[in-house]
């Protein structure tokens, strides 16, 4: 048995992730993940970035357990044994960071933990520096598709308090939080990764 969990949805958006991440990482420095998940998207975004010290973490052990089965498989020297983070303890076990990167965690958890992102990486990022978020959301009402109305209808029936987030009030957190909205870009599967800047 093996503690390596492989998620079609991180297999088949991986790339197009990388595509953005690509032109918006910095040169050199080291990129926090938040809420790895199963380590997937770790060892594939270390591959492809190998100027940049990749730190995955997660709150779940089991996710954990995962990122390091792809830690020891990849044998990768900038992909880092994953940090045990949840956005809502503080502080972060990690000071600093010069980039933020999390994907679909925001509608699978309760609204305080987006909040908690946030603030948590406007304590960790310098002026300038990225946080990155990818996943679905609703943009001024509308779902952008009738599987993102099912898929949110699908979260919060397994969890009153997960869902997909306006990215309105998303924004204003970030506001609140001393980021800004620099760039909107459209995925597949009606998803958006969001370029946010630290001010």
């Amino acid at each position: 048995m093996t503690a390596k969990q492989i998620p079609p949805a991180s297999v088949r958006n991986a790339p197009h992730i990388i595509e953005v991440l690509r032109r918006v990482l910095p040169g050199s420095g080291r990129v926090l993940e938040i809420a790895s998940g199963s380590g997937y998207h770790a060892a594939a975004f270390a591959t492809a970035f190998a100027h940049l010290n990749w730190q995955p973490s997660d709150s779940d052990a089991a996710a954990r357990a995962s990122i390091g089965a792809y830690g020891t498989e990849a044998g990768l020297k900038n992909l880092h044994p994953a940090l045990d983070i949840d956005v809502t303890h503080v502080p972060w076990p990690i000071a600093a960071a010069d980039a933020v990167v999390c994907i679909n965690m925001i509608h699978i958890s309760p609204w305080a933990a987006t909040e908690a992102l946030f603030a948590g990486s406007s304590r960790v990022l310098a002026k300038g520096a990225l946080l990155f978020t990818y996943g679905p959301y609703i943009v001024h009402g509308d779902f952008r598709g009738e599987g993102n109305i099912a898929f949110d209808q699908s979260l919060k029936a397994r969890n009153s308090a997960w869902g997909l987030r306006e990215i309105d009030d998303v924004s204003a957190v970030a506001t609140q939080t001393g980021f800004s909205l620099a760039e909107t870009i459209d995925m597949p599967a009606n998803n958006l990764s969001l370029v946010w800047r630290r001010l």
